[in-house]
């Protein structure tokens, strides 16, 4: 599951690159694409670490830390 999200999320920033600069959003283009580069490259994207976690064990462990 998590590597069919990845992919999904992979796909996104592609194409979501791909529509900025055919809309002569050159701009707009080079930040996102400077926010998302280790998604955009190639060469890193396989090797970049991606980290999840569970929001309701992240939340219990604040609160936890809190007392």
């Amino acid at each position: 599951m998590i590597s069919a999200q990845r992919t999904a999320l992979h796909d996104w920033v592609c194409d979501r690159f791909s529509l900025l600069l055919s809309t002569d959003s050159a701009d707009s283009a080079l930040a996102f694409a400077d926010e998302w580069f280790e998604w955009l490259d190639p060469d890193s994207v396989n090797t970049e670490t991606t980290l999840y976690f569970n929001e309701d064990e992240l939340k219990g462990l604040y609160e936890q830390v809190r007392e």
